[in-house]
């Protein structure tokens, strides 16, 4: 009976650390990759965008370039969020250096922007800057949901990943007016 007892605790032992270190397993893949992030916004980009493999090798080290100072600017952003002044002195102090910060940062996104156009027709940037868009607001609509969820629809092959996205009502922007519950064709 002792020996039937010791096993089955070593048995429940086992599995209790298998399943902790699956759990720990699962919780580490599940953390955000900054490369894994960077690497679904250039596939996107370069999809969205149609880019050809010479266009792409011209067109990322000068927007990561972009990138690296932007995140500067993000960071004191962040470190000046973390402090609130006590004082009216203080409060004007921080509204003013706030605004420069979103200032460079505009100033950093049109220099950058001039430096794209100079690499490849107007019309590639345009659709760049789009699909850049479109990634940002797709991911920060999915963060939410969970780090299973942040790469949704961005993973291989993004033809299919769409099809999650949400699609507009028929008609919706088109100047009609919403009818009520079916059955009921009475327009407003």
């Amino acid at each position: 009976m002792k020996k039937f007892s010791f096993i089955l605790l070593m048995t429940v032992l086992a599995a209790s650390m298998s399943a902790q270190d699956r759990r720990h397993q699962q919780s580490a893949e599940q953390r955000f990759s900054p490369e894994r992030f960077e690497a679904q916004l250039q596939e996107y980009i370069t999809k969205e965008a149609n880019l050809t493999q010479q266009e792409a090798a011209k067109f990322f080290p000068v927007y990561k370039e972009m990138q690296e100072k932007q995140r500067i600017q993000f960071d004191r952003q962040r470190e000046q969020s973390k402090i609130k002044p006590t004082d009216e002195q203080g409060c004007m102090k921080a509204i003013k250096e706030s605004d420069e910060i979103d200032l460079e940062l505009k100033r950093i996104q049109q220099n950058y922007h001039c430096r794209f156009l100079e690499l490849m027709p107007a019309s590639k940037v345009y659709d760049i800057l789009k699909a850049e868009q479109n990634f940002y607001r797709h991911m920060m609509k999915n963060w939410g949901r969970g780090p299973q969820n942040w790469g949704r629809g961005f993973g291989q092959g993004f033809g299919q990943g769409q099809q999650n996205w949400p699609r507009m009502p028929q008609g919706f922007g088109q100047g009609q007016h919403r009818q009520g519950p079916p059955g009921n064709n009475n327009q407003r």
